[in-house]
C-alpha cells in the first residue's frame, strides 16, 4: 500500500509540474492536477467494463501473433547443430 501511495503522491507532483511548467499558471496547474485522476477513473471504468465484451475479446485474438507452423525435420534442418553432444562429431 505504501508502494501505491507514494506512486499517487509522484503522479500529483508530476502532473502540477508539467501543467506549471507548460501554462505558468498555478491555477491551471491544479485544476488539471485534480480534475485529471476523476476523468482517469471514470475512464479506466468504462474500459474495464467493455474489456471481456465479446468483440473486445474477438479484437485482443485477432491481433494476436500466432506463430508460423514448422515440421519439426525443418527445425531440424535450419539448426543442424542442435541435439548434438559437444565434440562429437
Amino acid at each position: 500500500m505504501a508502494k501505491t501511495a507514494t506512486f499517487g503522491l509522484m503522479h500529483v507532483a508530476t502532473s502540477f509540474t508539467v501543467t506549471y511548467a507548460l501554462t505558468g499558471s498555478v491555477t491551471i496547474a491544479g485544476v488539471v492536477t485534480f480534475v485529471e485522476p476523476v476523468v482517469n477513473t471514470v475512464m479506466h471504468y468504462f474500459f474495464d467494463k467493455y474489456w471481456d465484451h465479446p468483440r473486445a475479446v474477438a479484437v485482443r485474438q485477432a491481433m494476436t501473433i500466432k506463430p508460423a507452423h514448422r515440421s519439426i525435420r525443418g527445425a531440424q534442418n535450419e539448426n543442424p547443430g542442435v541435439g548434438h553432444t559437444a565434440g562429437a562429431s
